[in-house]
């Protein structure tokens, strides 16, 4: 008689699982045959459960056709034009089922099982994929490659309930007819690994930020937050900003000698030289008492050139772009957010009409952290640069480079284009301006990183000088470019010349060893040691990627959410924290350190890590985590101390009830309301000024905000007044013109008006 043993698959002893992923066959523990799933039980072949024995009589439809389920619209749409008539491609538009929004959705007490839920919005994508599904013959589940993409290929199956034994999973780097060819050709398994992973990282996010949240609302104020990574990027923005308030500027100078050779005929070939060392040692001169000596005694030193060096100097390529350093130049070249950048790489990497009858996946996949390239692209990119610079601008091996990130997911691609024949130009005119600005940049970095090096010839000339009493060694150097190589595509400076370079030009070509050399003058000139700078989204990310916390997928959220909750705000492109910032870090710091400290960070990282190779269990991980996390839940809710607001009066009464009116806080930032609260509602909009007059009708100039958080300065008469600026003007006036003056970057201010530069140290001096 046949065995007749079920089980519950939600069972703590259920092992189904582990023979195989949800929805395959398992093995009977009575009599070691063969189990299969039906609903939530799994039951032997031929053991029909009784509900579905009326359902199972009737003659079933047959099935036709193939479908294929992707996130996108815009990514469906190029894979159908690949895939032709037979196969019928949906989008999930993103994730169809996640942990209920209103409770935590972990079940602490039963191993940590996450309770998720297909949300309203999704409820009717997820039946049509049902339906669709239990009509079509084959389905694949063509979602992301990376971890979050394998996550939701998992929930589509679950959610909709789709036939395991008809359902394949399809992963491709680009959105070529190549790629989606192969890719159909040789599916692969869902790989609950990677699916575990995801869930353990969720999982793990969900339990820190929904349970420290609510101390942080009852202690300071509503609508805080305390995520995972985002509490150690806040860290690190807060460590750096103390660094600066901390800094004390040290005082040094340098010493540049202006020289000319001996007997020379012509007065204006002069050149300069750096003072490097004094009596043998480097040179350190931190005050000027102690320069003063010096000089005395160096314009009576007799000089003469000691050494001359030429040679070369060799530049290697820049490795393609990952996901960070992508985020990195498209900030400082193009001036895009993290999240810009993301968002506009991603309409590339779906496909856009380029004038050949539908979308064209133009880049690879932009979410990874591996700097690997296929084989075939390094031949179709040597072929290009061979046709198109010539033999020289190709390496004589093809270049290989090393990934930084000990995490990352090698089988993926570094971002490139998916055709190096579609060059910048070809695209420009199907291309929007912000889409065609990150296109060039990534087909130039591509390209360049396929070339030859760059060669430099490099001149130093090594000066000595004897004094009455001190010996000086002095050096004068420059360097330019002999060969280009990958310089002729991708160069950071857009080809100015260098500093280096016309250093090289003002040195003598008749200098030789042993040749005097006049002193035309010296040129000393103060400095002071500056703070570290505050963090760019771009360096955060880096710091980020180095200490191995996050993902190429959370670097723009994160940025995002820092600022959202107002914990930041960007000032000239840098990550200032605001008092709210300083409060939440400090908060968090003093009674969850674990969840700030950058290393505990990272081993979670790289215990998630193991749960994605099959090394470890997610659970495991997860209860490892909480043990201790739990007793810090307990004693911040008893002991964490309830921060008082304070309501700053910003010396007007209210115009409705004559009360204060005050500086709050709310969910949308500073704003003014009534010290009268809650008997009186009146509230304005909060302006910061900065104290500098409109330089078109007068008015106050403030600071302003964009909806992403972005900061600019515009006058409070706006809309009759439309003046704006993203660079901050100073109260001084143009010396020239009268004009306004701004910060034109860290050392230098621009006037507006005649566009003329001026030291922004001394403008700042002079305003006081």
């Amino acid at each position: 008689m046949k065995c007749k043993e079920k089980r519950d698959l939600e069972s703590p002893h259920a092992e189904f699982t582990a023979t195989g992923t949800p929805g395959t066959r398992g093995i009977c523990p009575v009599c070691g045959t063969t189990m299969f799933r039906m609903g939530k039980t799994e039951a032997h072949e031929g053991l029909t459960p009784p509900e579905n024995t009326k359902r199972r009589t009737k003659k079933e439809k047959p099935r036709k056709g193939r479908l294929v389920i992707v996130e996108s619209p815009a990514k469906a749409r190029t894979i159908n034009r690949y895939l032709g008539k037979d196969y019928k491609v949906v989008a999930s538009v993103g994730h169809v089922r996640d942990l209920l929004k209103s409770k935590l959705s972990v079940d602490i007490d039963n191993n940590f099982e996450p309770t998720y839920r297909v949300p309203n919005d999704k409820r009717d994508v997820v039946k049509e994929i049902k339906k669709l599904g239990q009509e079509a013959e084959e389905i694949y589940l063509a979602t992301d490659l990376d971890r979050e993409g394998e996550a939701i290929a998992w929930h589509l199956l679950e959610a909709a309930e789709l036939d395991p034994e008809r359902t394949k999973r399809v992963v491709f780097h680009e959105i070529t007819r190549e790629a989606i060819e192969k890719a159909f050709a040789n599916p692969v398994v869902l790989n609950m690994d990677l699916v575990n992973a995801q869930q353990g990282r969720r999982v793990v996010d969900r339990l820190v930020g929904f349970q420290i949240s609510p101390i942080l609302w009852e202690k300071v104020r509503g609508g805080l937050t305390a995520g995972r990574v985002q509490s150690v990027a806040l860290r690190l923005i807060i460590d750096r900003e103390r660094e600066i308030e901390a800094f004390i500027p040290q005082e040094y100078w340098s010493i540049e000698a202006e020289l000319r050779p001996e007997g020379s005929a012509e007065i204006e070939n002069t050149y300069k030289a750096n003072l490097t060392h004094v009596d043998g040692h480097k040179l350190k001169i931190e005050a000027r008492e102690t320069l003063q000596p010096i000089l005395l005694d160096m314009e009576s030193a007799r000089y003469e050139v000691r050494k001359i060096r030429r040679g070369t100097r060799v530049r290697k390529p820049y490795a393609p772009f990952i996901t960070s350093t992508l985020q990195q130049d498209a900030s400082r070249q193009l001036n895009y957010s993290a999240k810009k950048t993301m968002t506009v790489a991603q309409q590339l990497y779906q496909g856009i009409d380029v004038g050949n009858g539908g979308e064209t996946g133009l880049i690879t996949y932009m979410r990874t952290d591996s700097t690997n390239i296929s084989e075939s692209s390094q031949y179709q990119a040597r072929n290009f640069i061979t046709a198109n610079y010539g033999e020289t601008y190709v390496p004589s091996e093809i270049p290989h480079y090393a990934t930084k990130s000990k995490r990352a997911q090698e089988a993926h691609e570094a971002i490139r284009p998916t055709s190096v024949s579609r060059t910048p130009k070809a695209l420009k005119g199907f291309l929007k301006k912000d889409q065609y600005r990150l296109y060039k940049l990534i087909w130039q970095r591509f390209v360049a990183s396929q070339m030859s090096p760059a060669v430099y010839e490099t001149l130093s000339v090594i000066i000595g000088a004897d004094g009455s009493e001190h010996v000086y060694v002095l050096r004068a150097s420059g360097s330019k470019i002999k060969f280009p190589g990958f310089l002729k595509v991708y160069d950071r400076n857009n080809r100015k010349t260098s500093q280096a370079e016309k250093d090289l030009e003002r040195i003598p070509d008749q200098l030789s060893v042993g040749q005097g050399q006049d002193l035309v003058k010296l040129l000393p000139e103060q400095h002071f040691t500056q703070p570290p700078p505050r963090y760019s989204e771009a360096s955060l990310v880096s710091v980020l990627e180095e200490n191995g916390i996050g993902r190429p997928s959370t670097y723009a959220p994160i940025m995002g959410k820092l600022v959202q909750r107002g914990y930041v705000v960007k000032d000239d492109r840098r990550l200032k924290p605001t008092e709210t910032g300083f409060i939440v870090n400090d908060l968090v710091s003093e009674y969850f350190s674990s969840i700030v400290d950058v290393g505990f960070t990272a081993q979670m990282e790289r215990d998630l890590d193991q749960v994605a190779s099959g090394a470890e269990q997610w659970r495991d991980r997860v209860r490892e985590f909480y043990g201790p996390f739990a007793k810090q839940l307990d004693y911040a809710k008893l002991e964490m101390p309830k921060i008082e607001p304070v309501y700053i009066p910003v010396g007007r009464s209210c115009p409705e009830c004559g009360h204060d009116l005050v500086q709050r806080w709310g969910r949308y930032g500073l704003y003014i309301g009534c010290s009268n609260k809650p008997n009186c509602s009146h509230t304005e909009r909060w302006v910061e000024r900065i104290g500098v007059i409109c330089p078109e009708d007068g008015g106050d100039l403030i600071e302003k905000r964009t909806r992403k958080g972005r900061l600019f300065y515009g006058c409070e008469n706006y809309p009759e007044c439309e003046f704006s600026s993203w660079k901050r003007p100073l109260p001084k006036p143009c010396p020239s013109c009268g004009g306004l003056l701004v910060t034109a970057n860290k050392d230098h201010a621009q006037c507006l008006s005649c566009k003329l530069e001026y030291k922004l140290d001394q403008v700042l001096k002079e305003t006081g």
